[in-house]
């Protein structure tokens, strides 16, 4: 039975590095303040009206094409993963698929909005499409652009220090090879929390308050129906209710919880220990929740691939750029069995098992 395998990988980060001590003259923190919290030292912003989460990804998909020695004009579908779109519809395959030059082919596009876990959403799209023989070449990418919709002051630290901006992309293909490819792809959502982690303003939800979890919540709409007040109110912008709203502390509870469980899942399955385990590349969300995952699955520091403390929270591109990361330092080689785990807003995680 064929297996996905992957044929390439490559990331993309912007060249301007912003450190806490940066952000400090913008906002109250410090270097030492952000680093006790989350572990990081700084990360990377794209160049505005310059760089996009488009242009991003085509930069990652160029190298994961030459990798897996094949042309932008031979990848036979696209799944992008995304919470910072270049617009809010259509969505950035197609935006990538034009950046590559590749239009003319036609090839199938398709955005998947699961944030922090969505590179291993759609690696596990990808991977059904080529077991199935549907397609030979699939270009499956993450790429994020957050500085651009951040809250740069005090009142949004705890969100806007954590994240920053880049992207990974790989290229699947098939493979005959016995035991190579991805093994299996965990996929799990509980949408009881939603708004614990989320970007509630502009949207849809209605002019009127409602309940969440027994409680009144508002969210700044008007009380009547005022058309073309909806979709973005001026209270929305007064009190700048469109940017991402964090529990920070209620996240960091579930993130513990759910990402050695998925992991464990994926193992238990294959018939697998965790000590099996060549690299762990987990979704760089904060640095103290991989290191409580490492300590609860008894990884060694050799086996946790952690890149945080310079790229920051790179969200659906976390992963990809950790992998790559990691291949390229040569922690990662053939026949080692690789695991990349999940945890984010929805709240959705994932999990995939590889033998490389």
């Amino acid at each position: 039975m064929k297996r996905t395998k992957i044929a390439g990988i490559g990331y993309y980060v912007p060249e301007r590095v912003v450190k806490n001590d940066d952000l400090s003259k913008v906002m109250d923190t410090s270097d030492e303040w952000v680093q006790e919290r989350t572990g990081i030292q700084e990360r990377r912003y794209g160049r505005k009206h310059e760089e996009t989460t488009s242009t991003m990804a085509a930069e990652a998909t160029r190298i994961a094409c030459e990798r897996a020695g094949i042309a932008p004009e031979d990848i036979d579908f696209i799944i992008f993963a995304t919470l910072s779109p270049d617009y809010y519809f259509p969505g950035c395959g197609v935006l990538v698929q034009r950046e590559l030059g590749i239009t003319h082919k036609e090839v199938g596009a398709l955005d998947v909005r699961n944030q922090c876990s969505g590179f291993l959403y759609a690696l596990s799209i990808g991977d059904q499409f080529i077991r199935t023989g549907t397609y030979k070449n699939i270009l499956v990418v993450g790429s994020e652009m957050h500085s651009m919709g951040l809250d740069f002051s005090t009142r949004g630290r705890n969100v806007t220090v954590i994240f920053g901006d880049g992207a990974g992309a790989a290229i699947l293909q098939p493979t005959e090879e016995p035991g190579r490819g991805i093994l299996s792809t965990k996929l799990h959502a509980d949408g009881t929390y939603a708004e614990k982690l989320a970007f509630i303003n502009p949207g849809c939800h209605g002019g009127y308050h409602f309940k969440k979890l027994g409680e009144e919540v508002d969210f700044g709409y008007p009380s009547t129906d005022t058309y073309g007040e909806i979709f973005l109110t001026p209270r929305m912008m007064q009190e700048g209710q469109y940017y991402p709203n964090m529990e920070g502390q209620f996240v960091f509870k579930m993130a513990v919880q759910k990402f050695p469980e998925v992991i464990r899942e994926a193992l238990d399955e294959a018939g697998l220990q965790a000590s099996d385990i060549g690299m762990l590349i987990p979704h760089q969300a904060n640095l103290r929740i991989s290191q409580f995952v490492q300590k609860r699955l008894g990884l060694r520091d050799d086996q946790v691939w952690n890149n945080i403390q310079h790229y920051g929270n790179t969200t659906a591109a976390s992963v990809p750029i950790a992998l790559c990361e990691a291949w390229e330092a040569g922690k990662i080689k053939n026949g080692d069995l690789v695991c990349l785990a999940a945890f984010g807003s929805g709240f959705t995680w994932a999990s995939a098992l590889i033998r490389w």
